[in-house]
């Protein structure tokens, strides 16, 4: 699974860094972005839903940072 680290930028930064990744992830598989900025929790789950893929949910890295988890789709 790619992860994308974006901890310490505010949003928009982490939607720009997943819609720049996504390219990188083989349909079907995963993604995760790292993100500590509370509008990634819906920023996130958002752009997937206008972008067509799956949001498949937030878990929480082992520095307690929330870690949002997106499947390619498309």
């Amino acid at each position: 699974m790619i992860e994308v680290d974006s901890r310490d930028q505010p949003c928009p930064q982490p939607i720009i860094e997943l819609a720049r990744a996504i390219a990188d992830v083989a349909v079907g598989d995963l993604l995760a972005v790292v993100a500590r900025d509370p509008a990634a929790r819906h920023d996130v789950p958002a752009w997937c839903r206008m972008r067509g893929q799956e949001y498949v949910g937030e878990e929480v890295a082992d520095d307690g940072v929330p870690r949002y988890v997106v499947r390619r789709l498309s």
